[in-house]
């Protein structure tokens, strides 16, 4: 039934690819990926492919544009070798957050992104939490979009006591977001009300929307970037009275200043999965727990690869 799967990976996060190869009780293909010394990129896949359902788990995290460029390579390297299927699992999708044009002279980047995967040969996506859901509809090819809430939830009630939680989005644009584990953890919902003013940093909390004195406050996020944001809620919610602060992000992203922000930040824990791999500095930080989504990835798969639903992923 799987003779045909084959599983490979770029360099943006092999661990993760390894983990999901165990789970689906599939070897990780053999591919060669290595830069020359101009800087180029050099593909070759050692495993026959032809005929094959090939997923290629490549996230495109840091550095962005270099795994964004090696997954496009991968793909035209598998087209070549007469792959049945090229199927793109991205956990991370970079440019997501460039879903609209909401300047003058700015471009829409997720789009250009979904348009060069396409068009280098993909036939199918899968990834995980995307910032914006009508990226979805960038692709002109099926997208599964897959979330971490359900792992997020499995483990809040596996450590902690469910009464007096509040699930708090930090900002409205995240509400949905919230609101889902909120009732899957079956507590009250917060949101912070913010105004972005320009780049990353550049937020001005102006208030708590919902009751958060007394309560353990689980800030919950697709993305955690410079940490910016994040923190200046903690502080809010540190100041309406929140029992305990912490905070659950899908993708830590982490650039910039975000881990001495955290470290001195009122979170007590910061929890992502592993879409993005952590660098040694990162995983050094006593308050970042790392969750793995390798097994609903592997899933994933291999209820693709036999054209069974995925919908038991979302329950």
């Amino acid at each position: 039934m799987f003779s045909k799967l084959k599983i490979i990976t770029g360099n943006a996060n092999r661990p993760l690819a390894e983990e999901v190869a165990r789970h689906a009780g599939i070897p990780l293909g053999d591919i060669d990926l290595f830069k020359f010394s101009n800087d180029e990129s050099f593909v070759k896949i050692n495993d026959n492919v032809r005929g094959a359902d090939v997923y290629i788990i490549q996230p495109t995290s840091f550095p962005v544009n270099d795994n964004l460029m090696d997954l496009l390579i991968i793909i035209d390297a598998l087209k070549r070798a007469s792959a049945q299927r090229i199927n793109c699992v991205i956990p991370y999708y970079a440019y997501a957050r460039s879903d609209k044009k909401d300047q003058p002279r700015v471009p829409i980047t997720a789009k250009l992104v979904a348009d060069l995967i396409t068009i280098a040969g993909a036939d199918r996506v899968v990834t995980v939490d995307l910032h914006a859901d009508q990226i979805q509809g960038f692709f002109n090819i099926p997208v599964d979009h897959l979330y971490a809430i359900p792992s997020f939830a499995r483990y809040f009630k596996s450590i902690m006591q469910m009464e007096d939680i509040v699930v708090v989005s930090p900002d409205s644009g995240g509400a949905n977001r919230a609101r889902a584990l909120a009732k899957r953890l079956n507590c009250g919902l917060a949101i912070g009300d913010k105004r972005r003013s320009g780049n990353n940093d550049q937020t001005e909390l102006l208030n708590i929307i919902g009751d958060v004195c007394g309560k353990t406050a689980i800030l919950y996020d697709d993305i955690i970037d410079t940490g910016g944001s994040l923190v200046k809620v903690a502080h809010a919610l540190q100041e309406q009275g929140a029992k305990k602060i912490f905070a659950a992000c899908t993708h830590g992203v982490l650039s910039g200043k975000a881990i001495s922000a955290l470290e001195n930040s009122p979170i007590e824990k910061l929890f992502v999965t592993n879409t993005i791999m952590l660098d040694e500095h990162k995983r050094a930080c006593k308050k970042i727990v790392q969750l793995s989504i390798a097994e609903m990835l592997a899933i994933a798969i291999k209820k693709i690869h036999i054209g069974e639903s995925i919908s038991l992923l979302f329950r």
